[in-house]
């Protein structure tokens, strides 16, 4: 019989503003042990249970580097026989590594693993960021927008497709209203774990940092009381465009982790499943356009599962920019009523890596909810990539 992937459990952390939020000074592995620990706790398994631990990661600088997965898993006291590895797929890096988890399982004989995503934007993308050699100078010759900042690209879709700043602002305001009502609801209560830690605190006339005890219990970034009067008031990042502070998702550091195993062992434990991994793709599109990715991802994912675009019930698709999602909910006739429901990164926050995994342990609590059969979590890629990965709810 074919084995399944399941997941069982997903903790994470509370989204942090980068540089002046709760996590600033929270090193990688101590952020990726807290959340594995308690995905481990969560899904009722022992620690020497788990084989492997894949992680994402996208700015793998300072303690994010050689292998944040191994050294995340020994931070959150799992024995030193648990592997780990740490993969990049940028802003898919989360649920890729999910992926890599479910197929280890699928097809490889692993009982129990764990997938998730870490970024401390903080911490590595300052001025201590490793820019040694950091162009290659033949790949710019032969393909410089590879080296584009995601919000170049973000505006060369507005321009090039017509999607204008109202339009873009509006779906930020319906996005800090959805995030406002669902946190009201509670309905990410179940997926954070708290976590404690010290926070770099700046004096803004002295300069001087101080360091303050802190606990993260909840997302920093939503602001629920945006209007569009507000929104309207700021001013584009570059002077003439469209993209600004209020409709892109603001810099972030957090962890996530979701545990998986086979169906077989999830039966004989007499654990019930959030929902079953079906499937992952990634699709490559020009880089100066990157915001397009998943036009060119989900086709190809749904056509492998004999699904089309109304069969799904649930959709997050990560947005860097507004921008993009109105561009792929509009190519594809995505239902809004049925993406982002709960809001997503404009309100949130974006830490690349952990993103994926994020968005995954999400949709499985949501679509319970919601006694929902599919659901497609779905990301641009920068360098030009979109990536879509397949769930089927457990209800």
């Amino acid at each position: 019989m074919t084995t399944e992937a399941v997941i069982v459990s997903t903790a994470r952390t509370g989204v942090g503003k980068a540089y002046r939020g709760a996590l600033n000074n929270t090193e990688g592995p101590t952020m990726a042990g807290h959340v594995m620990a308690e995905a481990v706790r969560r899904a009722g398994v022992e620690p020497d249970e788990v084989e492997d631990v894949v992680m994402g990661c996208a700015m793998q600088q300072g303690t994010m580097v050689m292998n944040v997965a191994r050294k995340g898993a020994v931070r959150a006291g799992l024995p030193v026989t648990v592997a780990g590895t740490t993969i990049d797929r940028q802003c898919a890096s989360g649920l890729q590594a999910i992926a890599v988890a479910a197929r280890s399982i699928m097809l490889d004989g692993v009982e129990i693993a764990i997938g998730g995503g870490i970024e401390s934007i903080s911490l590595v993308q300052n001025d201590h960021m490793n820019r040694f050699h950091a162009v290659d100078d033949e790949l710019m010759a032969m393909k410089p927008e590879m080296y584009m900042s995601m919000l170049d690209t973000a505006e060369i879709v507005a321009e090039r497709y017509k999607i204008g700043r109202d339009r873009q602002d509006e779906y930020s305001l319906e996005c800090q209203r959805r995030i406002g009502a669902a946190m009201q609801a509670g309905r990410f209560n179940d997926e954070i774990v708290p976590i404690t830690t010290t926070m770099a605190v700046v004096n803004k006339d002295t300069r001087e940092v101080s360091y303050q005890q802190v606990t993260l219990s909840k997302d920093e970034g939503p602001r629920p009381e945006t209007t569009a009067e507000g929104l309207a008031k700021i001013k584009p990042v570059f002077e003439g465009k469209t993209i600004t502070a209020g409709n892109a998702s603001q810099l972030s550091d957090g962890a996530s982790a979701c545990v998986l195993m086979s169906d077989k062992t999830a039966a004989k434990k007499g654990l019930k499943p959030l929902g079953i991994f079906r499937g992952f793709v990634a699709a490559g599109v020009e880089p100066d356009e990157m915001g397009i990715g998943p036009v060119a991802a989900i086709p190809r994912l749904l056509k492998r599962h004999g699904l089309r675009i109304d069969d799904i019930d649930l959709w997050e698709l990560n947005e860097a920019y507004a921008v993009q999602v109105i561009y792929c909910r509009d190519k594809l006739g995505i239902d809004p009523d049925k993406l982002n429901v709960n809001g997503g990164s404009i309100a949130i926050g974006h830490p690349y890596g952990m993103t994926g995994s994020r968005l995954a342990g999400h949709i499985l609590i949501e679509g319970r909810r919601r006694k929902a059969k599919y659901g497609v979590v779905t990301m641009c890629i920068g360098g030009g990539m979109g990536a879509a990965g397949l769930f089927e709810l457990v209800n």
